[in-house]
């Protein structure tokens, strides 16, 4: 390859890579997008999210308002009538407008959105106000 054509593709590389540098917040899906597909409409949704070491990770997304509550099980109706079970850990973060809270403060009525891997207890219950 001759230098100039070395020279010519190293310019166009550092002018991509440049453009996609500063430009890297207009490819990013639009906030009317998001909010209207995990806003107040949400009723549930799998989320697939690429992982930094090349593989995936799923998360399942509830919203509903709890049915019922036990040890380690937290129930909850959502929208469409649907009741899924809700698998919880003492460590399981429960975040409200009061602040943070424990698993105990869950009461039937609460109107929740529970974010936890597949098939996995709940990471963080956000309290979104009662029914």
């Amino acid at each position: 390859m001759s230098r100039r054509r070395f020279a010519l593709l190293v310019t166009i590389l550092a002018a991509v890579n440049a453009f996609f540098w500063l430009a890297q917040g207009g490819f990013a899906l639009p906030q009317a997008l998001i909010d209207r597909l995990f806003g107040p409409q949400m009723i549930r949704s799998e989320v697939v999210v690429a992982d930094p070491l090349g593989g995936t990770r799923n998360y399942r997304v509830d919203r509903g308002v709890i049915v019922s509550t036990s040890p380690g099980l937290v129930v909850i109706r959502e929208r469409d009538g649907t009741t899924v079970e809700i698998p919880v850990r003492p460590r399981t973060r429960v975040v409200g407008p009061a602040g943070p809270r424990g698993v105990r403060a869950l009461r039937p009525g609460h109107k929740v959105l529970a974010i936890r891997p597949l098939n996995e207890p709940a990471t963080v219950i956000r309290l979104e106000g009662r029914q």
